[in-house]
């Protein structure tokens, strides 16, 4: 039988001490990382119970009638236990039917962990949802470099790296969070209009509470950080959470040369280099010159999807 109960803060130690031995190790559902912006969401989270026994995790927060997992989240699926059966996932979902009905919740909006940060696999969650009768709402192409057996780059990538080097770029791995979040700001206020998610300050912040997870790697130029590339480091997957470059980077190949230099230092510890989304409107967009570059360093496509699960229970 299968109880839910919704997370408290004495739960924290239980919380994460289960998501670092789960099938899906990701530090951003340890609670430090997911609280930082706890104004932003009003926090769901759910707590899975199988003969007494934590069996899984739904790190979720509520807007109006819909539960999400997670809105504060690239994803944020169920996270579960290497003891996870089928049955019991079923069990799982027919427990959360139950649930989203006592608490007039209407639908379960659930962003997916994608498989390449499995270390068992974890998909008994894909035929739950089939079987719930759960729609994909939101296919969105991520950008991937298996660092084991990476694909070669065109010529014109080689050539930019090879002017970075000339020019007498240097690669560091720095905490000035500060200065590349400015850059970060500038190109994306110049290219989208937009603001970093993360300031500064919370940079810092979960690079003190994640300080193995959570490096910022940057070109120097005439003394000058002139690119910047933010990656968050999983157990088998780093994967690049902002990339910035000034024009005179984008010139001379400096933001090149940090991505081959971070697939270098990699490619003996991780199994992929994760670019991230390149896509706008919920996937209905695709933005070729983005995912061009990131093609260009050997990547190809895997997926980001979102479901949504209707409440059909008739309790």
């Amino acid at each position: 039988m299968i109880v839910i109960k919704e997370y408290s803060i004495d739960e924290k130690h239980n919380w994460d001490n289960f998501c670092d031995t789960s099938k899906t190790p990701l530090f951003m559902f340890n609670r430090d990382f997911m609280e930082y912006h706890k104004d932003r969401f009003f926090d769901n989270s759910l707590m899975f119970y199988y003969n007494d026994d934590l069996i899984a995790l739904l790190p979720a927060n509520k807007i109006d009638n819909m539960l999400l997992s997670h809105g504060g989240l690239t994803y944020g699926g169920f996270i579960v236990a290497h003891t996870m059966k089928q049955h019991i996932m079923n069990d799982c979902f027919a427990a959360l039917q139950v649930y989203l009905k006592e608490h007039s919740l209407e639908c379960l909006r659930y962003k997916a962990i994608p498989h390449i940060y499995h270390i068992q696999p974890a998909e008994e969650y894909l035929y739950a949802l089939y079987r719930n009768d759960a729609n994909i709402i939101k296919i969105e192409p991520a950008t991937i470099v298996n660092l084991e057996a990476p694909l070669k780059m065109p010529k014109g990538r080689k050539a930019q790296i090879g002017r970075a080097k000339r020019e007498g770029v240097e690669i560091q791995e720095t905490c000035d969070f500060e200065t590349f979040i400015e850059l970060e700001n500038t190109v994306l206020a110049e290219r989208h209009g937009v603001q970093a998610v993360h300031t500064a300050a919370e940079l810092q912040l979960l690079n003190s509470y994640f300080p193995h997870n959570i490096k910022l790697f940057a070109a120097y130029y005439a003394n000058e950080m002139i690119a910047g590339v933010l990656v968050f480091e999983y157990q088998t997957v780093v994967h690049t959470q902002y990339m910035a470059a000034s024009e005179k980077a984008r010139e001379i190949g400096a933001l090149d040369l940090i991505v081959s230099s971070i697939i270098e230092k990699y490619k003996s510890q991780k199994k992929y280099l994760d670019f991230g989304i390149s896509s706008e409107q919920n996937g209905a967009i695709l933005n070729e010159g983005l995912i061009a570059q990131k093609e260009g360093f050997g990547g190809r496509t895997n997926v980001y999807i979102t479901w949504e699960m209707c409440c059909k229970c008739d309790c």
